[in-house]
């Protein structure tokens, strides 16, 4: 794990940059040591941007913030063949997808055509453009926001979409005490995020992605991990009173998505295998956005996290 150290110090720089959330900076490098796209959920001003782009300045890699709008168009992200009349034909200008890390910023203001190419993008790692597919990054990983209040001009992002993120992070605000911190450095010159500096090359993320692969999982943990999932798919049978809370369950790629971030959860605790703990840290973010709530759960006002909780209680843990 030669890698291990450099990512930790990068966790460090993050937790010197941005004050608080401690949780959304674990999930963002998990996000970064998986290659796994994230989506992060919460009010103004909770640092979402913010600590984004703290990740980007901490890592020697393209990054590109787009900020999403009703009106984008699919070529907007993706580049378009332009006609160029000197040379009496078509030449590719690519998009903002074309870098390492994006950050699309309120992820929920543009329409079906715009999340279409993205999906592509975030799936297949790739764009096809006038019939030409091109590769994109191998760092490529795309880390979006949406404020969960403002409904007005914006889309629901589609099941399908949704699933491709491997992290739905939850954002709260912070205690008394961190924002009070914040209110202090603001007031000495030294804004939330701006002190982060690069500290780790491309090739050392991706060798660290592939120690990540290596990291152990027993037997056991994986059967949990399966009956975990398989829970949302049958709730009634661990929970007789919430039978009809669920519409659908997970799907199979939130048991890969949950063994994908409790290893780089291990691995940034500084161990190569992973314990129970590391899938309880996890679970719930790898599953609230691929779980849909009965009308039955909303006329109860319970909430995906409710259930979520409810099974990690009663699912028995290795």
């Amino acid at each position: 794990m030669l890698n291990q150290p450099k990512i930790i110090e990068l966790r460090r720089s993050l937790a010197d940059a941005i004050v608080g959330q401690t949780a959304l900076l674990d999930r963002l490098v998990i996000g970064l040591l998986t290659g796994g796209h994230i989506l992060l959920e919460g009010l103004p001003g909770l640092a979402k941007t913010t600590a984004v782009k703290a990740l980007s300045n901490s890592v020697h890699a393209s990054f590109q913030r787009i900020q999403f709008t009703p009106d984008l168009l699919p070529g907007d992200l993706t580049g378009t063949d332009i006609y160029n009349p000197q040379a009496g034909s078509f030449c590719f200008i690519e998009g903002p997808l074309f870098h390492d890390i994006i950050l699309a910023d309120e992820i929920n203001r543009a329409p079906a055509k715009v999340q279409s190419a993205l999906l592509e993008a975030m799936q297949e790692h790739q764009i096809t453009v006038g019939g030409v597919t091109r590769a994109l990054s191998p760092l490529f990983m795309v880390m979006a926001t949406q404020n969960p209040l403002e409904q007005s001009g914006t889309y629901p992002l589609p099941e399908a979409q949704l699933d491709r993120f491997l992290l739905h992070i939850e954002l709260d605000y912070p205690s008394a005490e961190e924002e009070l911190l914040i209110l202090q450095r603001d007031r000495t010159g030294h804004t939330n995020g701006t002190t982060a500096a690069p500290g780790i090359d491309v090739h050392s993320v991706l060798a660290a992605r592939a120690e990540v692969k290596q990291v152990h999982i027993s037997t056991e943990l994986e059967r949990y991990i399966v009956t975990l999932v398989g829970a949302t798919r049958n709730i009634g049978a661990w929970l007789p009173d919430h039978a009809n809370m669920l519409e659908v369950g997970a799907s199979p790629r939130a048991s890969l998505a949950i063994a994908h971030a409790a290893s780089a959860h291990a691995y940034l605790q500084g161990r190569d295998y992973v314990i129970p703990d590391d899938i309880l840290a996890i679970a719930a973010d790898c599953l609230r956005h691929r779980i849909i709530l009965s009308f039955n759960a909303r006329m109860e006002k319970l909430s995906r996290n409710d259930l979520i909780l409810a099974l990690l209680a009663v699912v028995p843990v290795p």
